[in-house]
């Protein structure tokens, strides 16, 4: 079972971008597509705190409920990517 979480919408471009990053870096990750209506989407709401989508969980560096998809990819290079590399 993978760390990363994401909770995504289908049709959702700030998901594919964020769905894209994970795959250029080839991380594996758990997908829950939640509830078109905001109102049914508890679940992400308890998480991030909000209703949006994205939003990335990543247990193993303490990450639980990170939501807007510009943030996620940042924090997928930073922590997944080449950024990781540059700064050894």
């Amino acid at each position: 079972m993978s760390q990363l979480v994401l909770y995504e919408l289908d049709g959702c471009p700030f998901c594919a971008k964020v769905r894209n990053k994970l795959a250029e870096l080839g991380l594996e990750y758990d997908s829950r597509t939640v509830p078109r209506a905001r109102s049914e989407r508890t679940e992400v709401k308890e998480i991030s705190g909000q209703t949006g989508v994205p939003v990335l969980v990543d247990e193993e560096h303490g990450v639980e409920g990170m939501p807007e998809s510009d943030d996620i990819v940042s924090y997928l290079e930073e922590t997944y990517g080449s950024g990781v590399e540059n700064a050894a």
